[in-house]
Parts: C-alpha cells; sequence; structure tokens
C-alpha cells in the first residue's frame, strides 16, 4: 500500500474507531466538544500496523537510537515502532517513562532499557497518541533529558492545535504530527 493510500485508511480507521464528539474534559484539564481515544486504534492489528509504518516513514531518516513517551500514550505506538523497525532493518529500541516511579522492584521512572544501559548521550524522539497543550508530552521530554538523552523531536499521533506547537517551540523541540484535528473536525 502506498504511502498515501496508508495514511487515508488510518484517518478512516481514527475517525470510526477513536474520534468522537460529546463534551469532555482532556488531561489538560480543558473542555472540548470532541475528542480521540487512540487506544482502540493502536490496539487493533491493522491500526496498529498502519500507525506504526507511517511512523517509522516520519522517522527513519532522524537516526534515532530510541523512541519513547509518557505511560500509557506512548507504550503500543514505541512498542509497534520498535517492532516494524526490526523487520525493516533499521531497529529503533523503545522505553517509556512512568508518571511516576514504582515504588517497588528498582523504582525506575524510565522503563524498557536493560540493565546497565542509559539514554545518556543517545538520540531521542518523544511519541504520543494525542497532543494538546503538550504539557504531558513536555515531562517525558523533561525526565529523559535528566538522563542526558538528546531529544531531537517530539511526535504525535494527533495534534489537537491547541498550543503544543508554541509549549515545545518555547522548549527549543521540533514538533511533528501524523494528523492535525482540523483533518477529522472537516470531514
Amino acid at each position: 500500500m502506498s504511502k498515501s493510500a496508508s495514511r487515508a485508511r488510518l484517518f478512516e480507521i481514527i475517525r470510526r474507531r477513536s474520534f468522537g464528539r460529546g463534551e469532555v474534559t482532556l488531561a489538560s484539564g480543558r473542555k472540548s466538544d470532541f475528542y480521540f481515544n487512540l487506544k482502540p486504534t493502536m490496539l487493533d492489528p491493522e491500526g496498529a500496523t498502519l500507525l506504526a509504518e507511517l511512523t517509522y516513514e516520519a522517522l527513519k531518516d532522524d537516526n534515532l537510537d530510541f523512541i519513547g513517551g509518557l505511560e500509557m500514550g506512548a507504550v503500543p505506538l514505541a512498542g509497534a515502532l520498535a517492532q516494524i523497525s526490526w523487520i525493516k532493518g533499521h531497529p529503533i529500541a523503545a522505553f517509556f517513562v512512568r508518571k511516576k516511579p514504582k515504588e517497588h522492584g528498582a523504582r525506575l521512572a524510565i522503563e524498557g532499557l536493560p540493565k546497565g544501559e542509559t539514554l545518556a548521550g543517545k538520540r531521542v524522539v518523544i511519541v504520543e497518541d494525542v497532543t494538546t497543550t503538550g504539557g504531558s508530552a513536555m515531562k517525558a521530554v523533561e525526565s529523559v533529558r535528566e538522563t542526558g538523552a538528546e531529544v531531537v523531536l517530539v511526535l504525535t499521533m494527533v495534534d489537537r492545535e491547541e498550543g503544543a506547537t508554541d509549549t515545545f517551540g518555547a522548549a527549543g523541540l521540533p514538533f511533528r504530527s501524523l494528523y492535525k484535528a482540523s483533518e477529522f473536525l472537516k470531514a
């Protein structure tokens, strides 16, 4: 399937499985009359594959070492991308950032790295399912930067177009999205 055909098919899956109308309160605390819940798309076999393929295509030339982000939205995305990147012969490892370190075991804030490995000096992209103001992704950025990693990009599947561009711009971070909310609102 061509990239444009994949993008159109994924758009339909997101529209059908993950986009809705009705008043909701967003993670940012804002009220909205539409929402995206990408979990049904990220956990659908076709949706997960298309998200991974389109994300891989968007990132393959960025010379990345790792992809990850804040739990829970980034976990299925990062895992699917790690798998497809291996299949395509250009592996990009995955990790995720806990909202709060576990209070038992290794008490890690960043999960997915083998014992003794860190993100220090690594080129990292922070991924997110849906971005409103960018606050959630910035939590992941801060945690990853504390390890000494270089955050080279924030990539979201859907940008709600409600301030994230400004948030990341102020932090000196490039920001890209696969889709914009306006595309779904017009459809």
